[in-house]
């Protein structure tokens, strides 16, 4: 069954390409990746362009992961119905590492959290709610956006454990559920990794914090204007 395995990555690799932040930022105008953080993400199209703008690309990124995951069970859900948990989170790899390392801009994507946030809506319900509380509960309360990150797959990790020791998954063979927890735990080391400078600015106590307001918005039309002229 590696063949299940391989399509449900690298179905998910090609829906993760959907580069939501960078597709808007060009429709504006602009490169997001050569503004703010430089990451294609939801946080940077928020803090460069706006509410609006941060609020369609977290959709985006979400939809991606759910639609390939829901995709991938409607092809093997009714063959291999003992691997549609396993197959949700290679789909939901393959997204994130899309959405990441996209190859047609160099390998230069965003950090992965909202198609990670897509990932947990499609893979079972018990994990929504930690999943929110976690992330709103630290966002909310200290406005690190990559806190709340943080949080959210640590609480993905210990979930699945938890959830897969306790049968809420179905009675699966260890053996399978082992490959799950390992599959969680790469998608768990690689968040970190891709937040290592957040990490180490929030041990310093001075990463950006992030407000639903309009003090992150940087002005478009000022981002364009000095696009034009680095380009006289």
């Amino acid at each position: 069954m590696i063949a299940e395995r391989l399509i449900s990555l690298a179905v998910g690799y090609v829906f993760g390409l959907f580069q939501t932040a960078f597709f808007y930022g060009k429709a504006h105008g602009i490169d997001i990746r050569e503004h703010g953080s430089g990451n294609s993400g939801t946080t940077n199209a928020l803090r460069v362009l706006g509410k609006k703008a941060g609020l369609i690309v977290l959709l985006g990124d979400c939809l991606k992961a759910m639609i390939a995951i829901f995709l991938i069970r409607a092809i093997f859900g009714s063959i291999h119905p003992e691997m549609k948990w396993l197959l949700a989170l290679y789909t939901g790899a393959g997204v994130i590492l899309g959405h990441n390392y996209p190859f047609y801009m160099n390998f230069k994507g965003g950090k992965g959290i909202a198609a990670t946030g897509g990932m947990v809506l499609a893979f079972h319900p018990y994990f929504i709610p930690v999943g929110v509380v976690l992330f709103f509960g630290a966002f909310f309360i200290t406005h690190y956006v990559s806190l709340g990150s943080l949080l959210v797959y640590a609480g993905f990790m210990i979930q699945m454990v938890i959830c897969g020791q306790l049968g809420v998954l179905g009675d699966l063979p260890q053996a399978l559920l082992n490959e799950m927890y390992i599959i969680t735990a790469f998608l768990t080391f690689l968040a970190y990794w891709k937040h290592r400078e957040n990490i180490k600015r929030l041990i310093h106590g001075n990463e950006r914090k992030t407000y639903l307001t309009k003090k992150n918005k940087v002005d478009v039309e000022e981002i364009k204007e000095k696009a034009e002229e680095s380009d006289k």
